[in-house]
């Protein structure tokens, strides 16, 4: 049976994480089901030379994602999507559901180590050797594939997550992009919402690129706080374009 949603993620991505979590919030509250699909954001920014244009730890945590994905992928292909659903969440926790990290390549990097997968791999009780697909790039043409189809159906001045709602001819679009968890009673409200302008023949887009840091503890932001407030391009904090 097809999804009623395609997600593309790419599992180092907190904003990609933090509506992850509102769509599980509408999936428990409605009978909707998504298919997790892969999009990295290391591929994305191929062209990209990342000294010059973004922070310095971002090309190892987007390195760590395309490693992340690989895993991802051998988890598909060995174990089907269901499974990939349970990583990514197990995945999303592990990095940013914990108390702060510094903000730096090699904690960024580490994300993308079979050091840090194996408790991950053992608490979903997938198979340990999962891990081997970290170093094994005979899986990036099937995440550039769908980094690719992710592209196709949004345009390229885009970041994660995309979602497509209806797929195969449904509307796709980049986001929604949100800071902040709703409380349980406004989840399916806000989805409403968002599927009313999906399905609006001839809507493309609504934007704008000031963000407030998610409400993330591995980003130092508490649930009851309110993140600072950053300027993004093109999903990302780009620093030169």
């Amino acid at each position: 049976m097809a999804a009623d949603v395609h997600f593309y993620f790419d599992p180092v991505c907190p904003f990609a994480w933090m509506t992850s979590k509102w769509v599980r919030q509408v999936q428990a509250a409605r009978d909707y089901s998504v298919e997790w699909r892969f999009i990295s954001l290391r591929l994305l920014n191929a062209h990209i030379d990342y000294d010059a244009h973004f922070p310095p730890e971002y090309e190892a945590g987007h390195t760590a994602g395309l490693r992340l994905l690989r895993m991802a992928a051998a988890t598909r292909a060995e174990h089907g999507p269901d499974a990939v659903d349970r990583l990514y969440a197990a995945l999303g926790a592990a990095i940013f559901d914990r108390d702060p990290v510094p903000d730096e390549a090699a904690f960024h990097g580490h994300r993308g180590t079979a050091e840090f997968v194996a408790p991950v791999l053992a608490g979903t009780g997938l198979p340990a050797g999962l891990a081997d697909a970290l170093d094994d790039p005979s899986w990036d043409a099937q995440i550039q594939a769908e980094t690719d189809e992710a592209l196709s159906l949004t345009g390229k001045d885009v970041g994660t997550p995309i979602l497509q709602f209806e797929p195969p001819d449904g509307v796709a679009f980049f986001g929604p992009v949100i800071s902040r968890l709703p409380a349980p009673d406004e989840a399916a409200e806000l989805w409403d919402h968002v599927i009313a302008l999906a399905r609006f023949p001839g809507f493309a887009e609504l934007k704008r690129s000031l963000r407030e840091l998610p409400r993330l503890r591995a980003l130092g932001v508490a649930d009851d706080e309110v993140g600072v407030q950053q300027d993004w391009h093109g999903g990302s904090r780009r620093q030169k374009r």
